[in-house]
């Protein structure tokens, strides 16, 4: 399905989903002829950037969605919402609205680059709940190497979803998806055009991940491994959640700690 079809469907059945609002008067709040508009919603033709832009204002949702997402098969109320009130990412909830965490595998972590945007894809992914994990879009992708302690190969990272640059945290940990895979790493400083990372690991050197080369940020939000989850598994519901706190808020100190370490150094 390409693109431009996939825009008309939507843009389409957003309208319908307003009482009373014709194809002649959401163009007129477009500035445009209601001709040029009926030409978009049978994907006779491409609208302009403008147009696009001011149609993605209108209903609050990303020019992503509107252009990669077939809307019909997905309640907006489900998908998370900006500080400006942009839908921007499907959000997976169990039956009781508890936010379900994705789990990307580390064998299908390329996969994830080329599904990443495709809520089909999202969709058969294994899930995990988090109860002290909330307010947020959260994914947990696999690291390995040892540019990162503790974090161990087979650790996976919880990320929360970061919209812009302008809101990463120097001296923080992000997970980056890259065009060539995923990137965890202490963020050193943001550039005009690149993003300087620092490993945790002297051993390694920063080095610059150019901007354009970055598909999604994701805050370091916790971790979890398999050695955690067999302590986990002896013990009953009220422990588990207690225990699961607890190793957060560990793994919080640690963090903060070494933070203030390599602030000092």
């Amino acid at each position: 399905m390409s693109a431009l079809s996939i825009l008309s469907d939507n843009i389409r059945y957003l309208r319908m989903q307003i009482p009373k609002m014709s194809q002649h008067k959401f163009a007129d709040l477009l500035s445009i002829t209601r001709d040029s508009y009926a030409k978009y919603e049978t994907a006779k033709v491409n609208p302009p950037l403008d147009v696009l832009l001011a149609i993605s204002k209108y209903y609050h949702i990303s020019t992503d969605l509107l252009l990669t997402v077939d809307l019909r098969k997905y309640k907006l109320e489900e998908m998370i919402k900006l500080d400006d009130n942009r839908i921007l990412l499907p959000i997976k909830t169990d039956e009781t609205g508890e936010n379900k965490i994705e789990i990307i595998p580390y064998k299908a972590s390329m996969g994830y680059l080329a599904g990443y945007a495709d809520p089909e894809y999202i969709e058969v992914l294994q899930t995990m709940s988090l109860p002290f994990l909330r307010n947020g879009k959260f994914r947990a992708f696999p690291v390995e190497g040892d540019s990162m302690p503790p974090y161990k190969d087979g650790t996976l990272i919880i990320g929360e979803y970061v919209e812009s640059t302008n809101d990463l945290k120097v001296g923080k940990t992000h997970l980056l998806v890259t065009r060539s895979g995923f990137t965890f790493k202490r963020i050193e400083s943001v550039n005009a055009s690149s993003i300087t990372v620092k490993a945790d690991n002297s051993f390694y050197q920063n080095y610059d991940i150019p901007l354009v080369d970055i598909l999604e940020i994701w805050k370091f939000a916790g971790s979890f491994s398999a050695k955690e989850q067999e302590i986990i598994d002896l013990a009953d519901d009220s422990v588990k959640m207690m225990f699961s706190t607890l190793l957060q808020e560990i793994k919080g100190l640690k963090e903060s700690f070494q933070t203030k370490n390599n602030f000092t150094d």
